[in-house]
């Protein structure tokens, strides 16, 4: 059993959401190693008690059980198979868990180079935004082998509350992929709904009070539609990572010959933003589209 007192953990990329989680698995009693491209990032955490590793070899070599919460699919090619990478360098019998969103095809190509290295990779994306990883509440989807899945749960306890095994290598990253599409069109609704209502000359605080938990609730209108209002578009989760999740998920739906218009439009709308400087903006600023 992975415990405190016989498991180091790895943890690679520390952004919006991989700063709270490697908190949480600090204040669990577990000793964390964190590397991050810029150490600034990680001051909180070091102050806290984390070692600092000079690169992703640095940390494999002292940890059984290794996060990795990076940017874009190349970032995760490279701390998995760089040089200094986790496949050439994590010990055999240890636990490799990306929780990036990335290509379902790239997961499965490193579950297969770790396993031949007696490695087990677990490809387990995740959903909740900063809110989520700083509440310990995420949604976390979980492709690999199950025995490696059960074995890591109680560690995955740590960060999330909705833990689903979704099946072999690259299940979770297809899962996220659902996850994605849904929220893709979701925003485009809570968007023309804040903006029907301002136009209309409703309140808008009030229409959310109606509309929030009725048919048309979800997680965004109830989490993102305030920020909106208050002006606040502080990243829980950047246009620019959104924007790479719509590219592989319309990638693999195109591979499946699955047409998605909802997806396509989102897409588009996101990029004609980030053109206009908002790729590091949250993803609720899809509300300036119609504002500007």
């Amino acid at each position: 059993m992975l415990t405190p007192e016989n498991t180091v953990i790895g943890f690679i990329g520390i952004g919006v959401m991989g700063k709270s989680m490697a908190s949480h698995l600090l204040n669990a009693g577990f000793p964390v190693v964190v590397y991050s491209r810029t150490k600034e990032k990680a001051t909180d955490l070091l102050e806290k008690g984390a070692t600092w590793a000079g690169n992703p070899q640095d940390a494999a070599e002292k940890a059984q059980v290794i996060f990795t919460i990076v940017g874009y699919p190349k970032d995760v090619e490279e701390v998995y198979f760089g040089e200094d990478g986790l496949i050439a360098h994590a010990k055999a019998g240890s636990y490799l868990i990306d929780m990036t969103t990335s290509a379902p095809s790239l997961a499965k190509e490193i579950y297969e180079a770790a396993k031949k290295k007696g490695i087990q990779a677990i490809d387990a994306p995740v959903s909740g935004g900063d809110v989520g990883a700083k509440e310990a509440k995420l949604s976390i989807m979980a492709g690999g082998e199950r025995e490696a899945f059960d074995a890591v749960r109680p560690i995955l306890e740590h960060l999330g509350t909705n833990i689903v095994y979704q099946g072999e290598a690259g299940a979770g990253q297809h899962t996220k992929a659902c996850n994605q599409i849904a929220i893709a069109s979701n925003m485009i609704g809570v968007c023309e709904a804040i903006i029907y209502a301002e136009k209309a000359g409703l309140n808008p605080d009030t229409v959310l009070k109606s509309i929030s938990t009725g048919a048309a609730g979800s997680w965004s209108l109830s989490n993102l539609a305030p920020r909106m209002l208050n002006g606040n578009f502080e990243p829980g989760f950047y246009i620019k990572h959104f924007i790479k999740d719509m590219k592989i998920a319309l990638d693999e739906a195109e591979q499946m010959g699955m047409d998605a218009p909802g997806l396509s439009l989102a897409k588009s709308l996101y990029e004609k933003l980030a053109a206009k400087g908002e790729e590091n903006s949250g993803t609720q600023a899809l509300y300036k589209y119609w504002k500007n």
